[in-house]
């Protein structure tokens, strides 16, 4: 068996985010996201309707749908520089959400940053920080977008 630290160094960079979510935010592991696929500034996340979800009229509760689509852009940011994010100090400054229909069942959030991560971290290197926003686009099993929400990130260089 080869040790976490031995695995981690093998993982893909990707695959290791994904696995650091519980760790990292684990009120959204609490709640039940799930990530499914992360890419240089893309994310898709699953949020299952469970009891502990839902609303008193039996749809996903709000705040289910907005940690699902912040986590979700959350990791599209952690894609976007996983060469440099455990040096990174990513905060969410500014979230938008509008619900656009009522939403049952399984939900599945894509989350894409407005540059690429070269962009941003050629930004960082130049001003020792930067700032964009993350567009979520949340679905239901029928393929209708139930929620559309905007992330403004800040991010800059960990404090030492």
């Amino acid at each position: 068996m080869i040790p976490e630290t031995a695995q981690e160094d093998t993982m893909d960079p990707y695959e290791m985010i994904k696995a650091h979510l519980g760790q990292a935010v684990p009120y959204a592991t609490h709640t039940g996201v799930e990530l499914l696929d992360i890419t240089d500034g893309t994310a898709t996340a699953k949020l299952d309707q469970r009891r502990e979800t839902e609303n008193h009229i039996k749809g996903q509760h709000a705040g289910a749908m907005f940690t699902l689509g912040e986590a979700a852009s959350g990791a599209a940011v952690a894609g976007a520089l996983a060469p440099v994010i455990l040096q990174m100090r990513p905060v969410a400054a500014v979230a938008e959400i509008t619900y656009k229909r009522f939403a049952q069942g399984t939900l599945i959030a894509t989350a894409t940053t407005s540059r690429k991560g070269a962009d941003l971290m050629a930004e960082i290197e130049e001003a020792g920080k930067t700032a964009f926003d993350v567009t979520i686009d949340i679905r239901d099993a029928e393929d209708q977008t139930v929620v559309e929400m905007k992330v403004n990130w800040y991010v800059s260089p960990m404090r030492t």
